[in-house]
């Protein structure tokens, strides 16, 4: 006969046996797993042996009602059209492995929901508290955000953050720094590659932010900027660059904020009869490991999503022990320069 869901069965070691092997009393073998309550080095010295001893194993659900917490946290990550999957399972497990050195679990919700799907996972004692990513500028969970009992965490940075906890790349910065290194090199026409149309249609925030980038930092130095989405596969980005290059021919510089497109990119632009770099440089927002195993190697600024990640979850930690914590943690990028960008030549300098 099975045992009734959430007792243990007959042949698992209890905490009065536990308690009966140490020579204690069931409340100090409690005190002992919660830290609730200081006990002497000894006793505690005495019920930790019992405990491995006998493979004793604390009930999850007795520990949560105890201490009233689940030691889960949700990752809200509704998986939409122009997600870069790969790039999104790097914050994933950045989350996931943060949240283990805090002992907590995380449950992954990955159904497009909006706020009804936030208040469902809020509203259960499940979570302690919650992780939302793939925010928008008018991102509509976020009123909902503001409201809710459990503390919370954006990777993304919406229009408005006042009262929220958020953290992300500021990527307004990187595509502030992609125009300007070329610029710097001496290039006179960029042209940015940037999400598809459906993440700049969401109004998703680091697209339409390095956008904005990228047009401030051309007018800051005197370059001319075409902007243009990018869809995904190599028969769109062919086209895309096909129709680029035919109403700006002078293009030398490209900057690409599509890790699926990185590698179609590098193999059109040959075909097109343009050499990267001394026809065009091409500079890319991606994560280090993109740019390190092209060819030829990206000058990028890279997507930090591992320590976005980290963030992420410290600064929830810090909201459950009641710490202040600053409502928009943004990380500065940094532009490595490798093989992919160069002066241009007369040819292509856009004179």
């Amino acid at each position: 006969m099975t045992p009734p869901r959430g007792r243990p069965s007959p042949d698992q070691p209890t905490i009065t046996d536990v308690a009966r092997h140490a020579g204690v009393a069931v409340s100090t073998v409690s005190y002992v797993l919660s830290g609730k309550r200081a006990i002497s080095e000894v006793t505690r010295n005495r019920v930790l042996a019992s405990i491995r001893l006998l493979g004793y194993h604390p009930h999850a659900g007795a520990r949560a009602l105890a201490s009233r917490r689940a030691n889960v946290i949700a990752l809200v990550l509704p998986l939409r059209a122009g997600m870069q999957v790969p790039v999104v399972m790097q914050f994933a497990m950045a989350v996931v492995t943060t949240a283990r050195r805090f002992d907590h679990d995380v449950l992954l919700v990955t159904s497009d929901e909006g706020p009804a799907g936030l208040r469902r996972v809020a509203a259960t004692a499940l979570v302690d508290g919650v992780l939302v990513m793939d925010v928008e500028l008018d991102d509509p969970r976020v009123p909902l955000l503001r409201e809710l009992a459990r503390p919370s965490v954006l990777i993304g940075v919406p229009a408005d953050a006042t009262g929220l906890t958020c953290v992300d790349l500021d990527f307004h910065r990187a595509g502030w720094a992609c125009v300007a290194h070329l610029a710097g090199l001496g290039h006179r026409r960029v042209a940015l590659l940037g999400a598809p149309t459906a993440v700049y249609d969401r109004g998703t925030g680091f697209a339409h932010r390095t956008r904005a980038g990228v047009v401030e930092a051309a007018g800051e130095h005197g370059v001319d900027a075409v902007t243009l989405p990018c869809e995904e596969g190599a028969v769109a980005v062919r086209q895309t660059l096909t129709d680029l290059f035919a109403h700006h021919p002078d293009v030398s510089g490209l900057i690409v904020q599509n890790e699926a497109a990185v590698g179609p990119v590098l193999a059109t632009l040959p075909a097109l009869g343009r050499r990267v770099p001394q026809d065009v440089s091409v500079v890319a927002v991606c994560p280090d490991p993109f740019a390190e195993q092209a060819s030829p190697m990206l000058t990028a600024v890279p997507v930090p999503a591992e320590e976005i990640g980290t963030q992420a979850v410290s600064l929830l930690m810090r909201k459950f022990g009641d710490e202040a914590v600053p409502e928009v943690t943004l990380l500065q990028p940094r532009l490595t320069v490798r093989d992919s960008t160069a002066s241009p030549t007369p040819a292509g300098a856009g004179r």
